[in-house]
């Protein structure tokens, strides 16, 4: 295999996740209850302020998507996928299994995935990283680093610090 088709396939990858991430968010933005829905929606799964976490949630899942589709701060934008998945896969889906048709963690598995994959493997020759020159020194070891371990973190701590699930009835 060729580097244009690994370059290619970086692309496609990056594109495709990117936008669904994006369009994730913006649909909180935009749809059904928008921010007010979904921060209501936050407080009831524990994710305290849900106000200030509709916002966040909403907002880096729409910048990390785009950042991943252009291929700008790759790492980074890996970082946030997992981040991102860590906290809804643990907060919605952990108690449901593995299969997304059961509501559980699989697609929140996946989109991690991608996001420390791409952020290790780097956004490839057709990215705004490569244009830039940033791509060389952030991918391999510290796009692994920056993705996986800094994601993991940033979830983890985000679960600590906020996460407040509800008591239930009768406890």
């Amino acid at each position: 295999m060729n580097s244009a088709s690994i370059d290619t396939g970086l692309l496609l990858l990056r594109v495709a996740a990117g936008l669904t991430m994006a369009a994730h968010g913006y649909q909180k933005f935009f749809s059904g209850g928008r921010i007010a829905g979904t921060g209501a929606w936050f407080d009831s799964i524990g994710m305290r302020p849900g106000r200030v976490h509709a916002l966040l949630a909403a907002a880096t899942e729409i910048a990390a998507g785009v950042l991943l589709a252009l291929g700008l701060a790759t790492p980074f934008a890996g970082a946030a996928f997992v981040a991102l998945m860590v906290v809804a896969g643990y907060t919605v889906h952990r108690g449901n299994g593995f299969f997304s048709v059961r509501s559980g963690w699989e697609y929140n598995f996946i989109l991690a995935v991608i996001g420390a994959a791409v952020a290790t493997a780097g956004p490839g020759r057709y990215s705004l990283d490569h244009l830039s020159g940033w791509d060389t020194g952030l991918s391999g070891v510290a796009g692994a680093l920056i993705g996986i371990v800094g994601g993991l973190a940033a979830g983890v701590g985000q679960l600590v610090v906020f996460f407040r699930p509800p008591v239930p009835a009768g406890s």
